[in-house]
Formats: structure tokens, C-alpha cells, sequence
């Protein structure tokens, strides 16, 4: 069966993008064959279709780290034709053909089956960084920081992790402080459910080892000097999940705050998390996530418009969520 796909050809340092019609032998080994609803983007789909970071590891390949759809064929034991599931990670879109497609076929170990209230559109809407704001989520409620223990900072708050952190932490009972550096947003942010809007400069430069107490816990998508400045300001006790990297990878921090207040930096793995971390992320989704706040921060877009998503969403263009429609 012919498909529509978005494939990006490596060659040394430079790359090129393609919109070509494959059938299903052009599709890499699984044991799960997936008709594609949607896919999303995400900042690391940026990076690849850009190719500003080495994410496409093959010299051909169709990226895309998300897909929501439904099963046509499988001879993996958990899924039969008309399960509906949906994919985040595992390499898929860096080494493995990924969701800028009709079709797809992976290892079903790799897939979840949706609950019954989300849809394939809401799953992509979801995506990734929908996914790894509620594992950053779970992150700090492991390390107990509930609502009581004080204001919870969300950084990039604008973007996909952060518009998702927002809406579930809200609806939590957490008070949410939205940090971004587009005060035009503050409409948006506050829609979703945050309490104060933060000036993402206080936080982006070199700050003091350890600084005044002002955050119970932190969900992070910056890192480097703002990952560094959240880690000095937590109170006591308290905790921030680091989950990217979009200001940078070092992280120029002191240890003061480690040993003089015992906070905790909880690392977040969205791509090889195991599957029941997966499952209890998505399951604390379809119940923690208002859906029409969801709707509210999702636009639609097709595959022709993902090679200028990919400039827009690095430069920090792209408000919330971007759903693609891979049969528009």
C-alpha cells in the first residue's frame, strides 16, 4: 500500500528533506503495523529536521518521535487491528522510521494502548513533551512536594512541557508560576491555569551559589544557567525535575544547595522509560489533564508545513502544542 512520508536524506554534515510516496517494504522491522492519524512536533524534531544537532542517526530516514493511530496487523501478543495507541520515543525518529508518515511499523513493546478518553488527536497533541511534563510531574510528587509545600516554577512555559505542566499542576491544586520570556503570552499562561507570570531574564545568567528560598519544586525544559538559578532558589527540601536542555547541556551549578538544604534534582527520561512508568503517565493524564485546556494551547498542521515549524519551534515561535495531520 503506497504512503505519503516526510524523509530526510544524511550525507557527511548536510541533509536534505523529502516529501515521497513508499510503500510498506520500505518500512523498517517490527512486529506492529500502525495506520498514522497524527504526529506533533516536538523541540527534538526541530533539531533534526534542522539538523542544528546530530538527532537522525541513519542516512535515510522518515523522523517524527511521536505517533497516535490505530493498528492494522500485528503479531505482538498486546495489540490486535483496531487498538488505538500511541508512541513516544525509543529512538523512533533518530534511528528508526518515525511519525511523518501514513504508516509505521515498530515493535509493539514500544507502543501503549490510549484510555478510553483520549483520542489519536489528543494523544498527539500530547506527544512527547505532554508526556514528559506529567513524568516531571511524578517526579516531584515521588519526591513529595505536594501543593501545601509552596509555589511550584514551570521554565519554558510557553512551549509544549511547560503549556502541559501548567494545566495538569493547576489542576492539582499546585499555585503555578509560569516563567517565560514572551510577556504577550500571560493571557495564555494565566488561561491555563498559572498564578504569576516570571521574567525568564531573572533566571537566564550566572547566579549565586545558593540564592533566597522561593520554590517548592521546579519543572525545568531549560537547563544551563535557568536550571542552575531554580536549583539555588528551592526551598528546603524541595525538588526540580529536569527534563531539557533548550537553553543548554551544562549545568553551572554550586552543591551548596544539595548540602545545605536538601533538595533533589530528579532527572527525567522520556525516550527508554520503561513501560509502566509509561502506562502510569498516560493513565495520571486522562485523568489529570483538563482536554479543553488541551484544545486550547493545539494548533493543526499538515506535513507540507514541517520544515518552517522546525526553524519556528527553535527559535521559540511555537506557543503550546502543534498537532500534524499526516493525511491532510
Amino acid at each position: 500500500m503506497a504512503f505519503r512520508a516526510l524523509r530526510v536524506t544524511r550525507q557527511e554534515k548536510n541533509q536534505s528533506i523529502e516529501f515521497v510516496s513508499l510503500e510498506d517494504t520500505d518500512l523498517m522491522e517490527g512486529d506492529v503495523t500502525v495506520a498514522v492519524d497524527y504526529s506533533t512536533i516536538n523541540y527534538k524534531d526541530g533539531l533534526a529536521l534542522t539538523g542544528s544537532a546530530p538527532i537522525i542517526r541513519v542516512p535515510v530516514l522518515i523522523p517524527g518521535i511521536d505517533f497516535a493511530g490505530t493498528v492494522e496487523s500485528s503479531s505482538h501478543a498486546g495489540f490486535e487491528p483496531g487498538d488505538k495507541v500511541v508512541l513516544n520515543g525509543w529512538g523512533v525518529g533518530e534511528a528508526h522510521h518515525g511519525g511523518y508518515a501514513q504508516r509505521a511499523r515498530v515493535k509493539g513493546d514500544w507502543l501503549v494502548k490510549l484510555p478510553g478518553n483520549i483520542s489519536t488527536k489528543h494523544a498527539a497533541a500530547i506527544g512527547t513533551a505532554g508526556y514528559t511534563a506529567m513524568l516531571s510531574i511524578l517526579g516531584l510528587e515521588h519526591e513529595g512536594v505536594t501543593p501545601d509545600k509552596g509555589d511550584i516554577l514551570v521554565t519554558g512555559a510557553a512551549g509544549g512541557v511547560g503549556s502541559v505542566a501548567i494545566a495538569v499542576l493547576a489542576k492539582l491544586g499546585y499555585r503555578v508560576i509560569a516563567s517565560t520570556g514572551r510577556p504577550s503570552e500571560e493571557g495564555y499562561l494565566k488561561g491555563l491555569g498559572a498564578a504569576e507570570i516570571f521574567d525568564r531574564n531573572e533566571l537566564s545568567g550566572p547566579g549565586r551559589p545558593l540564592g533566597k528560598e522561593r520554590w517548592a519544586g521546579a519543572v525545568d525544559a531549560v537547563g544551563s544557567h535557568t536550571l542552575a538559578n531554580v536549583i539555588s532558589q528551592l526551598k528546603y527540601g524541595g525538588a526540580v525535575s529536569a527534563c531539557g536542555l533548550a537553553q543548554g547541556l551544562d549545568l553551572p551549578a554550586s552543591v551548596a544547595p544539595f548540602i545545605l538544604r536538601g533538595v533533589t534534582l530528579v532527572g527525567i527520561d522520556s525516550v527508554n522509560a520503561p513501560y509502566a512508568k509509561r502506562v502510569a503517565a498516560w493513565n495520571r493524564l486522562a485523568s489529570d489533564l483538563d482536554l479543553a485546556k488541551l484544545d486550547a494551547m493545539t494548533s493543526v498542521s499538515k506535513l507540507d508545513d514541517l520544515p518552517v515549524l522546525a526553524g519556528d519551534i527553535l527559535a521559540g515561535k511555537v506557543r503550546g502544542r502543534v498537532v500534524i495531520d499526516v493525511n491532510a
